[in-house]
Formats: structure tokens, C-alpha cells, sequence
């Protein structure tokens, strides 16, 4: 019930990314949310904050202790936590992440279950696996409720329905729920309200993901902006949070860092609405809370990132999402296109690692390498570096530590092709050569532009280039000199 139960060809990567750029309404969507975002974070952080950087590398250190500490902190975590009267399942895969939380529901009897938003849960496709067994996971985060009302997965790990604008949400809401057409925010937010209270009327279980899970006290950290989290984990008789085991830290105060650069990356504020810190179930004389509160610790390929000294700065991850927020490609294609749980450059990282290389290894090829993934991540993983190297596992040049490596096979005309390339670009003469050659037959290129393979599908999504270039001194120059 993973990613990588379903194999995506390079064919289904074409056709979505075709289908997204071509689709204006949704590219007006995500220019329009991303330019927000950035805006905000900026601004936001030149007026509040005298050290970014020193804090992004503080932010950083906790998370490498984190990592290079995992075994031990884990071990701390169940213990501790055991001790505060939570129930510690430990999740090799989805199947069996998915499996315990049915298992939970039967014995509870619950047919019924209610969501704070969680991307492990749709790493996993928890929703689709208990609807299989007849048991129905309702959404109440507001982005999360309006994909599932029209059956679509999240577009993005913070903001899972970006990719509609007000008048499409008011569409939705009045085809799926029955309501009034509307397009003012305030009122839809008031039908979405209306609904879900409804359903916390009458739920015994809650479940939601984990931001920070505290070694040291046994307890678990959750932000949000909505209230639905709140009540999801509270409003319930029993609990259930799905755990990464990455997201295992050692103290409050590593959790405070990390919560300082979070919620400026991800939404450009400097605090989220709510900051839910649980430290047990409901206890004798407690008026309100969870009766039981387990926690799915989920591995699922995590512990052999984890054992790459290379790609294991990936897990350092807080899902802040600001990386999306700036990537050029990203905002031209939206998450969709990605064919992946989780999308954009932390997604062309992690992914092809979770689900295989096999599976995900096109995603590696929607990155234009500015950079600016690496600039803006709140705990400096070098996202463009790590793209770099898994674009070389990708065409078999890599050190074949990633998984589904050995299910990769190598394109010997690309290999040939990049070999030439290679040869050319770095000879002065050759390479001037190639460019003065280009412009003396561009006439005729752009004639059969839409005949010749390879520019045929370059120019499809392009347009032609005007290329001007000279034979720089001619003859006399054309011994390996480096041109200005």
C-alpha cells in the first residue's frame, strides 16, 4: 500500500507533466500562492528575526545529533513514553503501519475515523486501505478535506489544495456537500465548519501525524492553524498518531528550535494558531482528553537511509515545505506532476530512497538546479547536492547504495550522448565550433523544428532559441585558448 506498489514510466511522468503545464487555471494558482508565501517568509524574517542563519544552524546541529543519536533516542522515547501511559506499536512498512491502526479500530469497534493532517498517513495510503476494509478516515484539516471530497491526493505537504482557488472550493462544496454556492473565504470556511462538527459529534477515534516526537519527557509535539488537530486528538476516546521515526529529537528545547524555524518556512508566521504538546492520555480526575493514546512508530525504509552516510541528511527533514515554496519547476507543474507522496525538491530526495529509485527516479529529472532548495531549508540539507548524486544512481554513475538501484538499467544512447556532450563542452575550440555551426543552420532548424527527433520535443513546451555565435578570431585562436 506504498508509492512503490504502483511502477510509474517515464511515459506517465510525460503525459502528467504535459497535462499540468498546459493547464493555465492551475498555474495561475500556484504563481499566485507561492509568490505569497515567499513574500511573507521574507519579509517576516528580515523584520523579526536578527539571526536567521545562526539559528538555521542551530537547527541544523539538532538534527544531525538527532540522527547520529537515532538508536538511543528511540529507545529513550518508548521508554519514557511508556511511562506516561502511551501504547508504542513499532511499524516496519505501511502494510504493517496499516495494519495496527485497523486492527485498533476493530477491537475498538470504531467504523468511523476522524484526521488531523498527516503525511505519513498518506505516505502510507492509510485512507484507501481502511476504506478497502470498510472503515471510513474523514479528513478535517481544510485542505485535506477538500481533495478528499474530490478523490484527489495532497498537491503539496503543507498546503494540500493550493492548486484551488476560492471559486473552485466554493464548486466543490456545493456539488459534494449540498451546500449554498459561495466564494467569499469567511463563508467557506463557515460551510466546512458546519460539516465537521457534525462529524466530531459522535467519534471515538482520532488519529494525527507527529511534528516532534521529545525523547526526554516521552511526549509528542504537534502545530497547526486550523483547531481540527486539537480536536481530533482530544475530543476522542482513543488516539492514534503516526510517528516517522525521524522525527524522534532529544528535548523540548531542540523541539523549540526546530518549531522557530517551522512555522516561518512553511506559512511565513512567526507561531502557529495552536501548539499541541501531549504528554499521556486522560488521567483520573481529567475532565477531557484521550481514554488511550497509541503511537505507530514508522520506519518504512527509514532505517537504511538513515545508514547512508551520504543521503541520510535527507531524514533531517521538519516537512516546512519551503522548498517547494521557491522551486521555479514546482510552481509551473504543481505536486500532482510528481506521481509521489511527497513532492518538489525533498521529494526528489526522499521519495525515489522511499518507494525506489526504480519506482520515483524520474522526479530527479524536474529540478533545474538553482540551488534555491539548498538556500532556503531551515536546517540546511543541500538539497541540490543530494539531487545531483541521485540523478547519477539514476543513469547507473552513482554508488548504487539508493533503493531499487539494481532494478535500473542504463541508457547506453544517453550515456553516448552526455560523453559527447561532454567532450565538447569542454574544449574551447570544439564548443565554439558547435555554437558558430548552430547559428549558421538555425535557419533551417526552426523550418523542421517540428519534424526533427529530440528538438521536436524540446520545442514542444519551447520556444526556438535565437543563438548568436562567431568563430572568435578564426584560426589563429583555435589552440585551446580560453575565450573571453
Amino acid at each position: 500500500m506504498s508509492d512503490n506498489s504502483l511502477f510509474h514510466s517515464n511515459e506517465q511522468y510525460e503525459d502528467t507533466i504535459t497535462k499540468k503545464l498546459s493547464d493555465t487555471q492551475l498555474r495561475k494558482n500556484l504563481k499566485s500562492v507561492m509568490s505569497t508565501l515567499k513574500t511573507n517568509r521574507k519579509n517576516l524574517i528580515k523584520a523579526r528575526y536578527t539571526d536567521w542563519e545562526g539559528l538555521r544552524e542551530l537547527g541544523k546541529a539538532v538534527k544531525i545529533k538527532a540522527l547520529s543519536h537515532l538508536d538511543e533516542f528511540l529507545e529513550r522515547f518508548e521508554a519514557n513514553a511508556l511511562k506516561n501511559g502511551f501504547h508504542i506499536h513499532w511499524a516496519n512498512n505501511a502494510q504493517e503501519a496499516n495494519e495496527i491502526i485497523y486492527n485498533l479500530a476493530i477491537q475498538k469497534q470504531v467504523s468511523k475515523i476522524l484526521k488531523g493532517k498527516s503525511m505519513a498517513s498518506e505516505e502510507i495510503h492509510l485512507n484507501k486501505y481502511l476504506k478497502e476494509k470498510g472503515i471510513l478516515a474523514t479528513e478535517t484539516d481544510l485542505g485535506e478535506l477538500i481533495i478528499q471530497l474530490i478523490d484527489e491526493p495532497p498537491v503539496h505537504i503543507v498546503a494540500p489544495a493550493i492548486h484551488k482557488n476560492r471559486y473552485q472550493i466554493g464548486e466543490i462544496f456545493a456539488d459534494k456537500l449540498g451546500s449554498k454556492l459561495e466564494s467569499e473565504p469567511e463563508k467557506l470556511n463557515a460551510i466546512a465548519r458546519k460539516h465537521l462538527r457534525e462529524e466530531f459529534k459522535d467519534f471515538k477515534m482520532g488519529l494525527s501525524g507527529v511534528n516532534f516526537a521529545i525523547a526526554n519527557e516521552g511526549a509528542i509535539w504537534l502545530v497547526e492553524n486550523e483547531g481540527n488537530g486539537r480536536m481530533s486528538t482530544t475530543a476522542c476516546d482513543i488516539h492514534v498518531a503516526i510517528c516517522g521515526i525521524e522525527k524522534v529529537i532529544e528535548s523540548f528545547e531542540d523541539a523549540s528550535i526546530l518549531d522557530t524555524l517551522l512555522v516561518p518556512s512553511a506559512v511565513g508566521a512567526s507561531i502557529t494558531c495552536y501548539n499541541n504538546i501531549i504528554t499521556g492520555p486522560r488521567k483520573e480526575g481529567e475532565l477531557d482528553g484521550p481514554k488511550e493514546v497509541h503511537i505507530v512508530m514508522l520506519d518504512n525504509n527509514r532505517s537504511n537511509i538513515l545508514s547512508d552516510e551520504h543521503y541520510y541528511r535527507s531524514l533531517s527533514c521538519i516537512r516546512c515545505g519551503t522548498c517547494l515554496n521557491h522551486c521555479p519547476v514546482y510552481d509551473k507543474i504543481g505536486g500532482h506532476a510528481y506521481l509521489s507522496t511527497y513532492p518538489g525538491p525533498i521529494g526528489e530526495v526522499i521519495s525515489p530512497q522511499l518507494f525506489g529509485l526504480d519506482n520515483c527516479g524520474y522526479m530527479v529529472n524536474l529540478c533545474s538546479l538553482c540551488g534555491r532548495c539548498s538556500e532556503v531549508c531551515p536546517v540546511k540539507i543541500p538539497l541540490a547536492e543530494l539531487i545531483r548524486d541521485i540523478r547519477s544512481e539514476k543513469v547507473k554513475e552513482g554508488r548504487g547504495g539508493v533503493k531499487g538501484y539494481a532494478n535500473i538499467h542504463q541508457n547506453k544512447a544517453e550515456k553516448m550522448a552526455m560523453q559527447m556532450f561532454s567532450s565538447l563542452a569542454t574544449s574551447g575550440v570544439k564548443w565554439r565550433i558547435l555554437l558558430w555551426s548552430a547559428r549558421a543552420f538555425s535557419p533551417l532548424m526552426k523550418m523542421t523544428q517540428h519534424i526533427l527527433p529530440g528538438l521536436k520535443n524540446w520545442t514542444s513546451c519551447r520556444t526556438f532559441p535565437k543563438i548568436n555565435a562567431t568563430l572568435h578570431h578564426k584560426i589563429k585562436h583555435m589552440k585551446g585558448v580560453v575565450y573571453e
